[in-house]
C-alpha cells in the first residue's frame, strides 16, 4: 500500500468522525441568547475535540510525509489509531451532556490517552520500519510533547474523581501545547 493511500484513509476517517460530532449539536429551543447557554457544555466538549482531531490530522500528515515507505505493522498501527480517535464522538457526547461530571470526564481522558498512545505506537512501528537513518527520526527527536501529553493524561484521568475543572483543564492544556506549530518534520523534510 502507499503512504498516499494510507494517508487518504485516515483523511477520510478524521472527516467523518468531525461530521459524527457536528450532528450530534442540536438545535436550541428558542430565539434569543438564553437558549444557547443549556448548549454551552455540549459546544465546548465540540470545540476541544474537534481541536484535538485537527491536531491529530495535521500531525499524522507530517508524519506519514516524513514516511518512506509503509509496512503491514504500520497499517495496523494506524488502524489502532483510527479505533482511538472513533471513541472520540461518542466521548465528547457524553462529556458534554453530563455537564463535566467525574465518569464521563474521567472516560473522555481514557479515550484521548489511548488516541496518544496509538499515535505513539505508530509514530514507533513508522520508526522500527524506517531504521535508525530516517529522517522521521531526526525530526521526532525525544517526542516531549508526546511524553507531557500524556503524563498530562494520566493525571487528567485520576483528577476527574477529585475535581472534573482541574481535569478539563489538563486537556485544554495539552490541545493548547500541541496548536504551538510543531516545525520539526518541516524542518527536517
Amino acid at each position: 500500500m502507499s503512504k498516499g493511500r494510507l494517508e487518504a484513509f485516515s483523511d477520510g476517517v478524521i472527516a467523518i468522525l468531525i461530521t459524527i460530532m457536528v450532528l450530534e449539536l442540536k438545535v436550541p429551543h428558542g430565539d434569543d441568547w438564553h437558549a444557547l447557554v443549556p448548549m454551552l457544555p455540549v459546544f465546548l466538549s465540540y470545540t476541544l475535540s474537534y481541536i484535538f482531531l485537527g491536531i491529530y490530522w495535521n500531525n499524522h500528515h507530517h508524519m506519514l510525509h516524513a514516511t518512506e515507505r509503509v509496512t503491514g505493522g504500520i497499517m495496523w498501527a494506524n488502524l489502532h489509531l483510527l479505533f482511538w480517535l472513533s471513541l472520540v464522538p461518542f466521548a465528547t457526547a457524553w462529556l458534554g451532556e453530563s455537564h463535566n461530571a467525574a465518569l464521563p470526564n474521567a472516560a473522555y481522558g481514557v479515550v484521548l490517552l489511548m488516541s496518544a498512545i496509538s499515535y505513539t505506537i505508530l509514530l514507533r512501528t513508522i520508526l522500527a520500519a524506517e531504521g535508525p537513518h530516517s529522517r522521521l527520526r531526526r525530526a521526532v527527536g525525544n517526542d516531549l510533547k508526546g511524553n507531557v501529553s500524556l503524563l498530562c493524561y494520566v493525571v487528567a484521568i485520576g483528577a476527574a474523581f477529585v475535581n472534573p475543572a482541574i481535569s478539563s483543564a489538563l486537556y485544554v492544556t495539552v490541545a493548547l501545547i500541541w496548536l504551538v506549530p510543531d516545525r520539526r518534520i518541516e524542518r527536517t523534510v
